[in-house]
């Protein structure tokens, strides 16, 4: 595949991820004001469009939309730094175009910036264990050759870190600076944001981090 159609796959999916989140976002904001409704509504709706873009653009461009997930590809070589920096450009690119086309089908200005503030020091560990999970379990495909379970594996812990994490699990920078333009129910305030992309990196680098023993394990085992 081209880099061309590569980049052109991941500007997509992270731009039809955002539409995604930020659209059920201002959808429960209509429905309900039951707080615990809405998150359930905003956390269904993206499990199931990640499941399948994970799965239509894993054979295309990795699947990443996500530029930790693309940061750590790029640590461990699996990409050149054209590459990668590509990858992380289209893919902030397509998660404003995503609040954007979210804010259109609803009627709402194209642009809002956000003062839904949310960092605390709860939110930025729930933020950093929750990036932690997602790329350690990302890596961990990749090594035991199970990138075929990602569809599922994705999703499914997003999904849960919806509830268990006290930042509901952005997970994904290129996600949250989208998120920093909506005033709906899953904005992010912009002062919020640079310490969400910090707990971000940081949980990407303590993952490759916890997973490497595991790796070289797994490596000295296959040659034995």
């Amino acid at each position: 595949m081209t880099l061309r159609l590569r980049l052109l796959a991941e500007f997509l999916g992270t731009a039809l991820l955002v539409t995604v989140v930020v659209g059920s976002g201002i959808m429960v904001d209509q429905l309900t004001s039951d707080m615990a409704v809405a998150l359930l509504l905003n956390q269904f709706a993206t499990i199931l469009a990640l499941g399948g873009l994970v799965a239509l653009l894993l054979p295309i461009s990795g699947a990443q939309i996500n530029p930790a997930v693309t940061l750590m590809m790029m640590i461990r070589r699996a990409m050149t730094l054209a590459e990668g920096l590509g990858y992380i450009g289209v893919q902030f690119l397509g998660g404003a175009l995503g609040t954007i086309a979210a804010h259109a089908m609803f009627g709402r200005a194209l642009i809002v910036v956000s003062t839904n503030e949310r960092i605390t020091p709860g939110t930025f560990l729930g933020e950093m264990i929750a990036t932690t999970g997602l790329i350690a379990l990302i890596l961990t495909a990749i090594y035991q050759d199970k990138t075929s379970w990602l569809p599922l594996l994705v999703p499914a812990w997003i999904g849960a870190g919806y509830f268990f994490t006290s930042s509901t699990s952005f997970a994904n920078p290129a996600v949250t600076i989208a998120r920093g333009f909506t005033e709906s129910f899953t904005g992010i305030a912009w002062t919020s944001v640079p310490w969400f992309i910090a707990a971000q990196v940081s949980g990407a680098l303590f993952a490759l981090f916890l997973v490497a023993p595991f790796q070289r394990a797994h490596q000295k085992g296959k040659t034995a």
